[in-house]
């Protein structure tokens, strides 16, 4: 039976290389695979002796977080949608599975993830009113892992969620997550913001079976987001959509092998699904800027000791340096460069640029790079990269390609 999720190499890369961590992309959850266990909370409570009395909680301010919390669910839950999808089958057994979705606007668009739809032959969405639909893929790009699905509904079956912008987004933040994990519908769980502008890697298949591309903006959260939310949205407090949940890290499993929730979850930022959208519903694709390099976070302390940000010679402790440049491309034609002395670790090389902006806006990880390029840049903008070359600062214009 077909695979309902992935696991993704997370990438810190330039529009091209390099492989960071690992995280395990939602998927469809598939009912015909998974069977939930369920545990008697009998068999795991403690003793008498060790239970400790948990105080009241305000009975006013309960009553006013939970009236909030609710009235937000009834005004948003409408707006998610459950995507049924049904794929080739294996051996005689149907293979597909359950993600998650939102409408988009009054002409029945939804948005989801592209591995929610990968490969699908026939696809059903699910409202909270009971309406249940066919849906079409109109566009889908696995480079932001998102698609949109249409469907011919009744305008008034139809309530797009409103979105925010996730630029102003903070660590600390509240959230809210609704879906439908474990194929459980409507589900909603809360938590906060834990990180913003991570990477994730992309979804692109490639003739050498390896992706060199990320998925930039990336959200980080602690609301509870398992196999089925994908696609659906994360929402800030005042309804706002802000970010579409796509993956979990994890190392926990079910007992059929689907991965859960361990606390860190990501979302594709809502700037950016705003950015790709249009394009998915006007052409089915999208095209992206490129850079033509690879580069390295001076901060990853994953990737590099501070023994060996030390072997570059640099001056500062945070950019993004230049690991190798792709010849003939942007990068390479502006004459940015790459690392070539050889220091004491045979995995490094001295002498490269360092990116410390772009446009004027401060570089500090790579993920401001590619999440700046993605959200605002196209093929054949400029960009302006200030650098420090030889301990010295100095501008470089770079014409962006379009990523091959």
């Amino acid at each position: 039976m077909r695979k309902t999720w992935r696991w993704l190499a997370l990438m810190v890369v330039m529009a091209s290389i390099l492989a960071c961590q690992s995280t395990t992309s939602l998927g469809r959850f598939n009912p015909l695979s998974a069977t939930p266990t369920l545990i008697p909370l009998g068999e795991m409570a403690p003793t008498q002796s060790a239970l400790t009395p948990v105080p009241p909680a305000n009975p006013a301010t309960n009553s006013a977080q939970v009236q909030d919390l609710s009235s937000l669910y009834d005004r948003v839950s409408p707006g998610v949608v459950a995507i049924i999808v049904t794929g080739d089958s294996v051996n005689g057994v149907p293979s597909g599975g359950l993600g998650s979705g939102f409408v988009y606007d009054q002409s029945g668009n939804i948005v989801t993830n592209f591995h929610v739809v990968d490969g699908a032959k026939s696809i059903e969405v699910d409202f909270t009113s009971g309406l249940r639909l066919d849906g079409k893929v109109v566009g889908s790009d696995p480079d932001s892992d998102l698609a949109v699905i249409n469907v011919q509904a009744p305008k008034d079956a139809l309530k797009p969620l409103p979105l925010g912008d996730s630029s102003t987004l903070k660590v600390g933040q509240a959230v809210i997550a609704i879906g439908n994990p474990f194929g459980m519908s409507s589900t909603m769980t809360s938590g906060i913001v834990s990180a913003l502008g991570r990477t994730n890697s992309s979804l692109r298949a490639t003739s050498e079976g390896a992706n060199n591309y990320v998925i930039a903006d990336i959200i980080q959260t602690d609301a509870a987001i398992n196999p089925g939310n994908s696609g659906g949205p994360l929402l800030d407090l005042n309804g706002n959509v802000v970010g579409i949940n796509r993956a979990i890290r994890t190392t926990n499993t079910t007992t059929t092998g689907e991965p859960t929730n361990s606390g860190i979850g990501f979302a594709v930022a809502i700037n950016l699904v705003k950015r790709v959208t249009p394009q998915l519903i006007k052409s089915g694709k999208v095209d992206y800027p490129y850079l033509g390099l690879s580069g390295i976070d001076l901060s990853d302390y994953d990737r590099l000791s501070l023994s060996q940000v030390k072997l570059l010679g640099l001056n500062r402790w945070t950019g993004v340096y230049v690991a190798s440049v792709t010849s003939g491309g942007p990068s390479d034609k502006a004459g940015l460069r790459a690392g070539t002395k050889q220091t004491d670790d045979p995995n490094l090389q001295a002498g490269g640029d360092l990116i410390i902006a772009v446009d004027g806006r401060p570089v500090l990880l790579f993920g401001d790079l590619v999440s700046y390029m993605t959200e605002n840049k196209g093929p054949g903008d400029p960009i302006v990269l200030r650098i420090v070359r030889d301990n010295q600062e100095k501008e470089v214009t770079v014409t962006l390609g379009k990523r091959p």
